[in-house]
């Protein structure tokens, strides 16, 4: 899959990129070039731009001085933290507190990502959510469920890592259950907290976010594809979504309530 540099309008670009599991299977990733009312940019998540993908960026950017910040939304994607921050180093670098344990070496801000803090810097430009009932860092390095998602008020473009899953691939990823449909991450199961109510927490954080960012027009998802929610509305979809997971949040509830 050639990496590509997407205009979604109204200030918000996405790159589409390339994660392999395996070094076989090309599942995609992504970060997001997002122009602030300020003038100024910022990036959504961190990935190592090809040649002719940072010449665009340089082009919108003034060279790169206008990029602000990094803003790492998913703890478990950190592979491109580095490269980003030498590319850019002027920008600010925020990331969740597992990007501080795992790469300590860069110069974080001491805002995380899951704190409030976070979005109240950046409440004139984005909407920012934690999902409830989940674990944001498992124990389990497998879990990659939990991530903050983030809403781009100017474009109505939902940026997420994970929680939300959206793929469009041929054979043989075509036949994974949430290919063509929008879909909570498949490792659900393991990220609710062990606890009693996390499975009521979870499913109103969930028709919550559907409410509150109703208005939203695309979902930029990693890791391959944007879903444009121009035929059915985010509420329906995460209520689908919700109808799908109701035996996992039943059985959590059955072991725990």
């Amino acid at each position: 899959m050639s990496d590509r540099f997407v205009d979604l309008g109204s200030g918000f670009w996405t790159v589409r990129g390339s994660f392999r599991i395996g070094g076989f299977f090309d599942v995609g990733t992504q970060c997001a070039l997002v122009r602030l009312a300020s003038g100024n940019f910022v990036f959504l998540d961190s990935y190592t731009l090809t040649d002719e993908i940072r010449a665009e960026v340089d082009s919108l950017t003034d060279g790169g001085a206008k990029v602000e910040a990094v803003i790492n939304l998913h703890p478990f994607h950190t592979l491109h933290c580095d490269w980003m921050h030498t590319a850019f180093p002027q920008a600010k670098l925020y990331g969740t507190a597992r990007h501080h344990e795992i790469l300590p070496d860069l110069p974080w801000e001491d805002v995380r990502c899951e704190q409030d803090a976070l979005a109240q810097l950046y409440a004139d430009d984005f909407a920012f959510s934690v999902p409830r009932g989940v674990t944001l860092v498992s124990d389990d390095d497998s879990v990659h469920f939990s991530s903050v998602l983030a809403l781009h008020r100017a474009s109505g473009t939902v940026h997420v890592d994970d929680t939300f899953v959206y793929l469009r691939k041929g054979f043989p990823l075509s036949l994974l259950p949430f290919t063509g449909r929008l879909g909570f991450h498949p490792t659900l199961a393991k990220a609710l907290e062990p606890r009693a109510g996390a499975a009521d927490q979870f499913r109103e954080w969930a028709i919550r976010l559907g409410v509150d960012w109703a208005d939203a027009k695309r979902i930029a998802a990693a890791h391959n594809a944007v879903l444009p929610l121009d035929r059915k509305p985010l509420p329906d979809l995460i209520g689908e979504a919700l109808g799908r997971v109701k035996p996992v949040l039943d059985a959590h509830r059955a072991e725990y309530d």
